[in-house]
């Protein structure tokens, strides 16, 4: 089982460092932003990690191709998770309900949810890719693919919402669905944008009014996104030093060791170090998309541009709210941010496109 079909020669070395790196320095920039703080975030992150680094590893060394039989267990058990959380789910007093807590344990099953959908749509997209464009087979996919973002929705959580959506749409649009569709889907969104935002609750429509106007409540609702612009700008070329920032150490960065560690980063490491960091990812979302052109199996391909869409979608998102560039969600930082169920089913994607990167061609002789 373990190695067959594999050429390890052929791993994709770019992606492997990148992330090794990228690792790294959110390990030890979440020490920094919880130095100030009384909880103990190392322990479980670092857990989390090695779990993770584990999984992707066992990932690495067996043929993925075994998940496709598994597509329809764990579709259910992702609706069924989205149900429970409807159900039994926590959360703070304003957010989203997306947590379920088991004893000492919780974790946020939207996480592995969006791994699983994008196995599932992976799945149904290759199943069903000669008749895509016909009427009655997309609508079908396109009710399969939404079930779970309606059930999102409904938590309410609209940053998770974004990332499925997005994900979604990337791997229909590679898949090659009509490009008609795409203009009317895009079309009717923006037409849509005025009832989706009279059905938002009032601290959702506070971030997106702070957002349009970053003065409108400097010391309320808006304290956040002008704390992390702050720490960010304060960081100036080459950062404040390790351990050295004062937003970040005298705790002034309201969710700093989750979605504002970015903020924590470059007030610390300057704009050189924030460069850097957006470098890396770069690089391996480049080699997500050179990888797919490379591999000539669909269901492999729609796994890599799925995985792709999603890490983009938490970066553009998350980098961007901090900055003042996009309103404010619960999106956190791929590998940077603090949360245990995120890590893994990160690293458990990486071991996917990893061993995607090593399998053999009918070229391969090794």
């Amino acid at each position: 089982m373990f190695f067959k079909n594999k050429n390890l020669y052929k791993i994709d070395l770019f992606i492997l460092i990148s992330l090794v790196l990228i690792i790294l320095i959110g390990l030890l920039n979440l020490y920094s932003a919880t130095l100030s703080l009384k909880r103990n975030f190392m322990l479980s992150q670092s857990i989390a990690t090695i779990l993770g680094f584990i999984l992707m590893f066992i990932l690495i060394a067996v043929n993925i191709q075994f998940l496709k039989r598994l597509y329809l267990p764990i579709y259910i058990i992702s609706i069924a998770l989205l149900i429970l959380v409807l159900i039994i789910g926590t959360g703070d007093s304003v957010g989203a309900r997306s947590w379920i807590k088991l004893g000492p344990i919780s974790f946020q099953p939207s996480e592995f949810v969006k791994l699983g959908m994008i196995i599932c749509l992976a799945t149904v997209i290759e199943n069903n890719s000669a008749k895509l464009n016909e009427p009655k087979t997309l609508i079908k996919v396109l009710i399969f693919a939404f079930i779970p973002v309606g059930l999102v929705l409904m938590q309410p959580d609209f940053g998770t919402a974004f990332v499925f959506i997005l994900v979604i749409g990337s791997m229909l649009f590679v898949a090659g669905i009509s490009l008609r569709l795409v203009v009317y889907t895009l079309i009717t969104a923006i037409a849509s944008l005025p009832v989706f935002y009279f059905s938002l609750s009032p601290y959702q429509k506070n971030r997106i009014l702070n957002f349009l106007n970053p003065e409108r409540d400097i010391t309320n609702t808006g304290y956040q996104a002008v704390q992390g612009k702050i720490a960010a700008g304060s960081g100036k070329f080459i950062g404040r030093g390790l351990f050295k920032g004062p937003q970040n150490q005298f705790n002034f960065i309201p969710e700093k060791q989750t979605d504002y560690i970015f903020p924590v980063f470059v007030e610390e490491m300057g704009f050189v170090g924030g460069t850097i960091l957006i470098g890396l990812y770069t690089i391996m979302l480049y080699r997500f998309v050179r990888l797919s052109k490379k591999t000539a199996n669909k269901f492999n391909q729609m796994l890599i541009i799925g995985i792709c869409a999603m890490f983009l979608a938490h970066i553009f998102e998350n980098i961007g709210m901090t900055i003042g560039l996009m309103p404010i969600t619960g999106i956190p930082l791929p590998f940077l941010s603090y949360g245990g169920t995120f890590q893994l089913v990160n690293l458990i994607a990486m071991g996917i496109v990893l061993s995607i990167s090593c399998e053999k061609t009918p070229l391969d002789f090794m």
